[in-house]
């Protein structure tokens, strides 16, 4: 298959104004991929952004491309991903646009496809896309141009989507949430959610500017919310990303709970109720002792490369249902067709009521093995990954280390550098085994 230029893992992304992230390819890309995606014959497209600045730019560039291509835009605003998902999915969309850098700083932004099912584009499609983009940009005849409109109860339409999936019969009262926005696409939807649903919140995050998107909050920035938890005397935390498709969670001793260990809640839960199809699908980053804990469940346990689109994939070709990352990316797909962080967390908490349980009582049968991550640059040097030294230090780790214990080596997409991680139980053998295998690297130029 071609090479795709434009298109990462996740759309495309990068600094505004700069590379592929301008108003021109913008214009552009909305003009071409209105020509691959309009197949539903209803020429509507649904646009939605988080809250930087820049989006109200990429937003006005993306609606003169689709309109010069003959379709209609649909604008919702400030909205989190899994919204304009959802919302493609129920209005019957040709495509969903989301105009979001998920975690990065305020200066990156990006743009994301979603198909009228409310899934990811698939790497053919995009491939399709980046053909266009190579054409002269034409512009169908003045009676056939694209109109422009919004949806004006998005907002609401989402917020009641979220608490559908939360047993009608039960209530989130008498729990005090504290919810982290991160100054993104969230930030009046979350709290909303929440608190319709019974629970005492407070808010963090939720006053975005433009600017501060992701900045010291959010689930990329854990320290403020673990503050808030401990200083508040709350049940427990949910930390959203920039674009709401992402949690991490906080428990009421300000411990961090990653999407590794919301996996194990899952499925657990799901095993307990007897709804589990199959198994979990995690990472080539995810902790062993998500691997260890569904083991003793009996509950078969795969890894895909690091990205929820190769999560998604092995879901399909097992025919399973819950997957994700230890970086919050989780997918269920009896509840979604991509990653939402809103509703992982209500999943949670509905498992919490079922069961009567604190978040701490849920993860107590998991433990989390110590994880290091090394990178070295190898600019100059042999490739790292056929280097007979590097795989013998590589072995050597692995045979000190036996069952309870990995190492994966993997490059980096964008840069010269080589990722070492090592999982272990024990955290300073792992360090000085992860820095062994670094020093083989280094040692090559």
């Amino acid at each position: 298959m071609k090479q795709r230029q434009f298109f990462g893992t996740d759309g495309i992304r990068g600094k505004v104004g700069a590379g592929k992230m301008t108003p021109e390819l913008a214009l552009k890309l909305g003009w071409a991929a209105g020509r691959v995606l309009s197949r539903a014959g209803t020429h509507k497209v649904i646009i939605g952004k988080d809250t930087r600045i820049s989006g109200y730019l990429f937003e006005s560039a993306l609606e003169a491309g689709l309109s010069a291509a003959g379709l209609d835009v649909m604008l919702i605003g400030p909205m989190p991903t899994p919204a304009v998902a959802y919302l493609t999915r129920t209005f019957r969309a040709e495509a969903g646009i989301v105009i979001s850098a998920s975690h990065n700083p305020y200066y990156d932004n990006g743009i994301k496809f979603f198909y009228t099912d409310g899934s990811k584009l698939e790497d053919a499609v995009e491939l399709e896309i980046e053909a266009e983009l190579e054409k002269p940009l034409t512009c169908v005849e003045s009676h056939l141009l694209g109109k422009v409109g919004r949806i004006d109860d998005a907002a609401g339409r989402y917020i009641e989507y979220c608490k559908s999936h939360f047993p009608a019969e039960q209530t989130l009262s008498g729990l005090k949430i504290v919810v982290d926005c991160a100054h993104g696409a969230t930030y009046h939807i979350a709290p909303s959610v929440f608190k319709e649903l019974g629970a005492e919140v407070i808010a963090i995050g939720d006053k975005p500017n433009g600017l501060n998107i992701n900045d010291k909050v959010g689930a990329t920035s854990m320290a403020k919310i673990c503050e808030t938890v401990l200083e508040e005397n709350a049940d427990l935390g949910i930390a959203l990303d920039g674009d709401g498709d992402r949690i991490m969670m906080v428990n009421r001793y300000g411990r961090v709970i990653d999407g590794d260990e919301i996996l194990y809640i899952l499925a657990c839960d799901a095993q307990k109720r007897g709804v589990l199809q199959g198994g979990v699908v995690g990472t080539l980053m995810s902790n062993l002792g998500l691997d260890l804990a569904l083991q003793t469940l009996d509950i078969p346990f795969v890894r895909s490369k690091v990205g929820d689109r190769y999560v998604m994939e092995l879901l399909k070709e097992h025919d399973w249902k819950i997957g994700g990352e230890n970086s919050g990316h989780i997918l269920n797909l009896d509840h979604g067709t991509t990653g939402d962080g809103i509703v992982a967390g209500i999943l949670v908490l509905a498992a919490m009521r079922r069961q009567s349980a604190s978040l701490e009582e849920l993860t107590a049968g998991i433990t989390m093995l110590p994880q290091v991550l090394v990178n070295v640059r190898f600019e100059g040097a042999d490739d790292p990954l056929s280097s007979e030294v590097v795989l013998a230090a590589k072995a050597e780790v692995e045979q000190k280390l036996g069952a309870r214990g990995r190492v994966l080596l993997r490059k980096s997409g964008t840069e010269p550098l080589l990722r070492v991680m090592v999982e272990g139980d024990d955290r300073a053998d792992v360090t000085q085994f992860a820095n062994d295998i670094a020093d083989a690297v280094r040692n090559l130029v």
